[in-house]
């Protein structure tokens, strides 16, 4: 009995030292879900309207490059937000819902005091109609809770008078798209 028992000592022992000199292999590097860089939006007119265009949103850096090129609009300055709802199935594009405002703050100028992230800087369109706009944005983001990605993307006829509230005054709404 007493060398059965030292028997299988010895062989529990040689398994205990092969298990621990065995080498663990590392454990697999898993890289992290992509994080949206880009994102567009083709604004279509509304009805009776013939503004349209492109908006490209891309990261760079702790901001978003805004890049915009419409044509259709009447010489001037126009509103031009980012709404709630991603949403532009109705004729005069109503269904957009309010300006996206997460954080509950008082709508005005960007680089101002205060002002929606859905506030973007006005339109300046010259004497054929067309707009361009190149600027870098802090007050939005592509991914994550407050996310641009799925709302809609809105182009006003009117200047925006940056105090009006909760929108700024800027009129009807001339194009619309759903930023992707």
């Amino acid at each position: 009995m007493k060398k059965l028992f030292a028997l299988v000592a010895v062989f529990a022992l040689s398994g205990l030292f092969f298990a621990c000199a065995k080498k663990v292999p590392e454990p697999a590097v898993v890289e992290a879900a992509p994080v949206a860089v880009q994102a567009s939006a083709e604004l279509k007119p509304t009805e009776g309207n013939l503004v349209q265009g492109n908006v490209s949103f891309t990261q760079e850096g702790n901001g978003i490059r805004v890049v915009a090129e419409i044509s259709g609009l009447t010489p001037g300055p126009h509103g031009f937000h980012i709404h709630d709802i991603g949403d532009c199935s109705a004729p005069d594009a109503m269904s957009a819902g309010g300006h996206f405002n997460p954080h509950q703050t008082e709508h005005g100028k960007v680089g101002e005091e205060t002002y929606h992230a859905g506030d973007l800087p006005s339109l300046e369109a010259d004497t054929e109609g067309n707009a361009r706009l190149d600027v870098v944005l802090e007050s939005i983001v592509l991914a994550g809770e407050h996310s641009i990605v799925g709302r809609s993307l809105i182009v006003h006829a009117d200047a925006d008078d940056y105090v009006s509230q909760p929108t700024g005054n800027s009129g009807a709404r001339v194009a619309c798209a759903v930023i992707q």
